[in-house]
């Protein structure tokens, strides 16, 4: 088998990405979109059909412009998940709109709206995944959301302190930023390169798995935002590993031998100290983690302007 092959055998391997040729090629299990990956796709003349349908949709709904501009993004949304949701046999996660993060009511409205759109259109919400900025807001939000059986999946996560709150809100699920943790360590440390098993966001992965082995909880881990083949190699036996096409690709032409590195049951006997975070605890430990919060920060801004790159597309054929 090779590399990308045998990692399937420790790690469910989930597309991340917004083009079906991809994913048909690939076969992961499930699969996440986000703003800049839908705004690609839909200037792409393949999936004109489903930028049409949305912006019909929009029409027909809403009267105003504003309106008709959140309604288009929405539908468009879960259009491009809809279509992903025919290949994979798992979930798809849908992204909430960034601007919203900071701000608990509003995301809770977003996500049932999205929720209610995937239902009307015959899909079990058991596979949709609303993808949800890790901040204390966004956080409350998904505890609110998980009671209503609407899952999420919190996202731009850097620290210890975020995934355990986000453990303790019972969140479905948590992705963690590898790729994005080096970038920072790398230029904080003005040095080209860390060594995979040295890798900072490796690490942070490894701790948060071991974290929630040790003390049972049901949330999955999945890593995401990867540089290299080093790191992902580096998380097999990670719950879930989100891969770009170009990475999975390496992978598909690699023959290194996989092994497990991330094992749950090693976890039990690990002397840790259970954490129960309040928002003062949360809030005090993401600021003094410098990294966090400048890559949480500037996360935030870059899905906030990739959705406003979509917005404009959107109302000038509006």
């Amino acid at each position: 088998m090779n590399t990308l092959d045998q990692l399937k055998q420790f790690t469910r391997v989930v597309a991340d990405t917004g083009d079906f040729e991809s994913m048909k090629r690939y076969r992961p299990v499930d699969a996440t979109t986000n703003p800049s990956l839908i705004y690609a796709s839909s200037q792409d003349a393949k999936y004109a059909h489903l930028v049409e349908d949305a912006l019909s949709f929009a029409k027909n709904r809403a009267a105003h412009k504003p309106a008709q501009l959140n309604l288009c993004l929405d539908k468009l949304s879960v259009n491009f998940g809809l279509e992903i949701l025919k290949i994979v046999p798992g979930r798809v996660s849908t992204e909430v709109d960034a601007r919203l993060s900071f701000n608990t009511k509003a995301t809770i409205d977003k996500a049932r709206q999205l929720i209610g759109m995937y239902q009307d259109a015959g899909i079990d919400r058991k596979r949709i995944l609303i993808k949800v900025a890790a901040t204390w807001e966004g956080i409350c939000a998904a505890e609110v959301l998980e009671k209503e059986d609407i899952h999420c999946n919190l996202t731009l996560l850097f620290s210890k302190i975020q995934a355990i709150a986000c453990a303790e809100a019972g969140v479905k699920l948590i992705s963690p930023f590898v790729g994005r943790i080096l970038d920072w360590h790398l230029a904080d440390r003005k040095v080209k390169e860390i060594e995979a098993h040295e890798d900072p966001g490796v690490l942070s992965v490894t701790e948060i798995f071991n974290y929630y082995k040790k003390f049972g909880y049901q949330t999955e881990v999945m890593g995401a935002s990867f540089r290299n083949t080093g790191e992902i190699l580096q998380l097999a036996g990670c719950d879930l590993l989100t891969i770009s096409p170009a990475l999975l690709a390496s992978l598909e032409q690699m023959n290194e031998k996989v092994e497990p590195k991330l094992v749950a049951s090693l976890a039990t006997n690990m002397p840790l100290e259970r954490i129960l975070p309040d928002e003062k605890m949360f809030r005090w430990q993401l600021n003094e983690d410098a990294m966090a919060t400048e890559k949480l920060a500037e996360g935030i801004r870059k899905f906030a302007a990739d959705l406003v790159k979509l917005e404009n597309l959107m109302v000038k054929q509006l």
